[in-house]
């Protein structure tokens, strides 16, 4: 989807921001000398009833003006980066902007097409039953040499899943599984995992945890006081099956590749490898999201700026209640990856996969307008 037809993206940003110092008087013979503007210009994506007229393209009827000219004033220049748009928005003289964007904004909202909100954590859920034989339902796994994925990192899974896929770790059980999955899929198996919580577990047979326990050190720096991460790129060790952990550890003498891992394992000895995985094993952990209330947290941020006084003409803010869904998620993934220069949007965004952005994006595209 990040590559869709140019085509597509014929459009003013709607989410994010921008500067409240356009002027905000419309009147009436500026929406009259709008229509013709958008009878020339605009229709073609965006509809003379304001209505994108393709999946990816904004509705634009019932946006606030104020947003609409900030927006066009940023292609016009070079601060927003579309072709066409940045043509048209080139050869508008100021009083065709106003008028353009008094027009659409007199025009009655898109009604809000009504879908089902997306949620990662369900998919995940539904997802992970498949799971269940080897890591178990809650993803605490009973069986000597699988590991636990209660509590796990969620951006560690995903790594993990392709690492097996691309054949960067050793062939499992479950490559076949995973073949058939796709992105946003293995992503909310993730993010499901990650919300349950990881049960105790006792002492293994083997090592020796105080003696461990000085040994990891070196450790926590990355995976976390007592082998809970703070990283969602990096795994807790805590509360992890004991052989799977011995094997893993071991397995950077060999086959996984991390530079940093090697070098660091090269000085253990197996005792002191069998000392480490004792302390970590008898560690409680914790999950690491909340995905069933991860949506509602997100879009409480959100509505701070976006839900605020919607029917306030004289804001510059978008509103993005009732927005064509693809577009949102195009748009939040823009932001997410840089490519559209807002920065208080891209670090709201740079935290979020992209089942995360479906949710939200399904989430704003069904709610009303108005």
């Amino acid at each position: 989807m990040k590559h869709l037809l140019l085509a597509m993206f014929l459009s003013v940003v709607l989410i994010g921001c921008s500067d409240e110092s356009t002027p905000q008087k419309q009147t009436a013979a500026d929406v009259r000398a709008g229509k013709v503007v958008a009878d020339k210009e605009c229709k073609g994506c965006h509809g003379l009833d304001g209505k994108g007229t393709a999946a990816g393209i904004p509705n634009m009827a019932g946006q606030r003006g104020r947003y609409i000219m900030a927006a066009l004033q940023e292609y016009k220049e070079g601060k927003r980066v579309h072709a066409a748009l940045q043509a048209i928005a080139a050869d508008l003289s100021d009083d065709q902007t106003r008028g353009v964007a008094a027009y659409y904004a007199s025009l009655p909202p898109i009604p809000a097409v009504k879908g089902p909100v997306f949620s990662p954590y369900e998919n995940g859920k539904a997802m992970a039953a498949a799971c269940a034989s080897c890591h178990g339902a809650d993803g605490n796994s009973n069986t000597a040499g699988t590991p636990n994925l209660a509590g796990q990192q969620p951006i560690y899974f995903v790594a993990a899943t392709q690492e097996y896929l691309t054949g960067a770790r050793a062939s499992a059980p479950m490559d076949p599984m995973l073949r058939k999955l796709g992105k946003l899929d293995i992503e909310s198996v993730a993010l499901y995992f990650a919300s349950q919580t990881p049960a105790p577990r006792s002492a293994p047979p083997t090592g020796d945890a105080a003696a461990g326990e000085p040994k990891t050190a070196v450790c926590g720096g990355c995976h976390g006081s007592h082998g809970v991460s703070t990283d969602a790129a990096t795994p807790s060790l805590a509360g992890e099956d004991p052989q799977y952990l011995t094997q893993a550890i071991k397995a950077y003498r060999t086959t996984r590749k991390h530079a940093l891992m090697s070098r660091l394992v090269a000085d253990l000895s197996d005792q002191d490898i069998d000392n480490i995985v004792a302390f970590y094993t008898t560690q409680k952990s914790k999950p690491a999201e909340d995905g069933q209330n991860l949506l509602r947290d997100i879009t409480d941020k959100c509505n701070r700026c976006h839900a605020g006084d919607i029917n306030n003409p004289a804001l510059a803010i978008p509103i993005i209640n009732g927005q064509d869904k693809d577009y949102l998620t195009l748009a939040l993934r823009a932001y997410r990856d840089g490519k559209r220069g807002n920065s208080m949007m891209h670090n709201m965004s740079l935290p979020y996969a992209d089942s995360i952005i479906e949710s939200i994006a399904s989430y704003y595209a069904s709610q009303p307008a108005r």
